[in-house]
């Protein structure tokens, strides 16, 4: 036989070997993340009030807790009205729980549990919303802060983000109460003022928590929810954020010599800005098929049928594939690396001035095992020797840890997860914020989720026209806020 019969057969046994390897990696392959309903042994579902609960949120809605960019407590008054009417709508609760106030209106209850050597559990629900545009207010089926309960749903600013959260959770604590439960562990509930422009009041709330020592079993706020159409199998799919990205804002200055647009110097500090932030810009950092937004994939790979369950099995071979296909949108994208968005521009005050300084700022969303150091450092490489400085506008949010995705708290919030969506549970990365990254020094696992059902489409409405909740998922959230604090802190 010559050479190339010999390279030939040779070509057809690595061929041979490499699909032998990764017909065994698919036929062993097991998600990273598993869910055992049985083995969460969940206290069962009961009755819940949907009808008080949407009317509570509608009204809840009205009050105009808005936190604008870098200012909360805009109208403080506000917040004084919506923590009094907690206290009258909730009156079980407030009984069954201390409360505290710090840095003006962030609020933190303890319900005590009989045995105080078990670590307790935090739910976390904030209580600002974000502005509506201005403008955009003929746009909304129902004034934005009407709080109306119709057509099946609840409308307003906040039915979502996140006072459907606090809402149901404050009616789930009162209808525990009010029926005589005592938890066994402690329940601690956290519940920021000013989640929206980066959360002081949950900083102090760790801070307190932290003095007293005490470390939880987990913290569970928002994040993530029930997607009804996950883009890989197009069907419902639970996710739960076991980490989130850190946030930092860049900001850019040219320094210029300002004057008359008639005599520009070969260079304004415009143009030196523009390529200072088009350098940055095009020095993006790598896709990555890791972390939690890889463990997404692999872990509904089992339900999205064989050719991708084949890639998730075998990343040592489709890593390069599997990300150019998650890569396709921004959302996906955005699940693998650290973003640069540039947001902000600011040049001189009239058309025909030159300005003395040109600035810009680049919000930055960074992914874990990434850092605020490695992305300055990135940066200034980029730029290079450009006439720029560099700095961050605030101290930089570090990106979270990973949480576990077999520890017990794992497991009861999977199990409750699945139990109630009847849907695949998987990790996910957060690649917004929450009050819940300031929680790290209080529990190792910190999770993202709420128990609702969302389309991809829906999830438009946070932040954005229309914000409305159905009544169907106000009573979800109930029940399983409910079953979650009589099975993690009723034993």
């Amino acid at each position: 036989m010559g050479f190339a019969g010999k390279a030939g057969l040779t070509a057809v046994g690595l061929v041979l070997a490499v699909a032998g390897v990764v017909a065994v990696r698919t036929a062993t392959f097991k998600a990273p993340a598993s869910v055992d309903v049985a083995a969460a042994n969940l206290v069962a579902a009961k009755p819940v009030d949907t009808a008080r609960a949407a009317a509570n949120l509608a009204q809840a809605i009205r009050f105009q807790t808005i936190s604008h960019q870098d200012q909360a407590d805009d109208l403080p008054a506000e917040w004084d009205r919506l923590h009094a009417w907690l206290q009258t709508t909730y009156p079980a609760a407030h009984a069954a729980m201390t409360r505290e106030v710090l840095t003006g209106h962030t609020l933190v209850y303890t319900w005590a549990g009989s045995n105080p050597a078990l670590p307790p559990i935090v739910l976390m629900a904030h209580q600002d919303v974000v502005p509506v545009t201005p403008g955009s207010e003929a746009s909304w089926t129902h004034a934005p802060f009407a709080g109306v309960v119709a057509d099946g749903a609840v409308w307003g600013r906040g039915a979502i983000d996140d006072k459907g959260s606090l809402v149901t959770l404050f009616e789930a604590i009162e209808g525990l109460a009010a029926g005589g439960f005592k938890p066994v562990r402690t329940v601690i509930v956290v519940s920021g003022h000013d989640e929206e422009v980066r959360g002081v009041g949950a900083r102090a709330a760790a801070a307190l928590l932290k003095s007293r020592g005490i470390k939880a079993q987990f913290v569970l706020d928002e994040g993530m929810v029930i997607v009804a159409d996950h883009p890989v199998t197009g069907k419902p799919a639970a996710i739960i954020g076991t980490a989130e990205k850190g946030y930092a804002t860049m900001k850019i200055v040219a320094p210029a010599v300002g004057g008359h647009s008639s005599a520009p110097p070969e260079e304004t500090g415009v143009a030196t800005l523009s390529r200072a932030v088009l350098a940055i810009t095009g020095k993006p950092f790598p896709l990555k098929f890791a972390g939690p937004g890889a463990d997404m994939l692999k872990s509904i790979a089992p339900q999205a049928g064989l050719p991708v369950k084949v890639l998730a099995a075998n990343t040592w071979l489709f890593a390069p594939l599997l990300v150019n296909i998650t890569a396709k949108t921004p959302a996906g994208a955005a699940m693998l690396h650290t973003t640069i968005a540039p947001t902000m521009l600011k040049g001189s005050p009239k058309e025909n001035v030159l300005p003395q300084d040109a600035t810009a700022w680049i919000n930055y969303r960074i992914a874990p095992g990434d850092s605020s150091a490695k992305v300055m450092g990135v940066a200034k490489d980029a730029v290079g020797d450009l006439p720029v400085e560099l700095s961050w506008v605030k101290t930089p949010d570090e990106p979270s840890r990973v949480s576990s995705t077999s520890s017990d708290a794992w497991k009861t919030i999977a199990g409750l997860a699945a139990d109630e969506s009847k849907a695949p549970v998987v990790p996910g990365l957060v690649t917004a914020g929450t009050d819940s990254r300031y929680l790290a020094p209080v529990a190792d696992d910190v999770y993202r989720f709420q128990p609702l059902v969302l389309s991809i489409n829906d999830t438009k409405m946070i932040h954005g026209t229309d914000e409305h909740i159905s009544v169907a998922n106000v009573e979800r959230m109930v029940r399983f806020y409910q079953r979650l604090v009589e099975t993690a802190a009723g034993r």
